[in-house]
């Protein structure tokens, strides 16, 4: 499991946008283990893999991922004073079956929100998509680089809606946390609401807290005259 790490508040306010950042997987969940089985296998999560249950381990991998991105795609816009959206670059090259989901995740996300905008790209990407077979689920994860990854599950994905998992999943990039106690409506509630639930779109609040996260990290590098320096 990772160490809980700095809040992103505390980073934000720092000379500096985020520190090093060590990969922690963040899954697709259920709100606790003896109230719903694991969304892909029931495996019992090690040191090395993430809980199905919302966690420290796993609240600090989301503000690692985000972290990571956000620094990603201020790096690559330090060059653009006074800049009021952020684009977010992915690629989808090792994610083939899933370009439609994606594709459609990208429309939800870049509908709902002002201050950061998704776009697909084949190369300096911030963070890419991935698929596959894995116990853990659907998952976001940060490579301790400065870039990381949604992983989405076959298996998953076949029970679920695989477009909120995947819009879900990508909330994490856009600094979101689980939150599988909510309702069907809430996009972060993920799989707390069950397979029954089909809702791949942010609710107000949701969409309210990435603009006001997004808008907050440029305005503090601004006006810290930091944006400039995050190369």
């Amino acid at each position: 499991m990772n160490r809980p790490r700095t809040s992103l508040l505390a980073i934000l306010g720092a000379a500096a946008l985020v520190g090093s950042l060590a990969a922690a997987p963040s899954a697709f969940a259920a709100p606790a283990p003896d109230a719903v089985k694991s969304l892909s296998t029931n495996a019992t999560p090690t040191n090395t893999t993430s809980a199905y249950a919302g966690s420290a381990e796993n609240e600090a991998a989301n503000r690692q991922f985000f972290d990571a991105v956000m620094k990603s795609a201020l790096k690559k816009q330090a060059a653009q004073p006074g800049i009021q959206v952020v684009t977010v670059r992915y690629r989808t090259t090792r994610a083939p079956s899933f370009r439609s989901q994606i594709a459609q995740s990208t429309q939800i996300w870049n509908s709902s929100v002002s201050n950061v905008k998704l776009q697909e790209t084949s190369t300096g990407a911030d963070f890419e998509y991935r698929e596959g077979n894995d116990p853990r689920g659907s998952y976001a994860s940060t490579d301790g680089r400065g870039h990381g990854y949604i992983f989405l599950d076959y298996r998953q994905n076949q029970q679920y809606n695989s477009t909120r998992v995947t819009s879900h999943e990508t909330g994490h990039v856009l600094g979101l946390p689980d939150h599988y106690s909510g309702p069907c409506s809430e996009l972060m509630s993920g799989g707390g609401p069950g397979p029954s639930c089909t809702n791949a779109y942010p609710n107000a609040q949701e969409r309210q807290r990435v603009n006001s996260l997004w808008a907050r990290g440029i305005a503090t590098l601004q006006d810290k005259g930091e944006l400039s320096k995050v190369r």
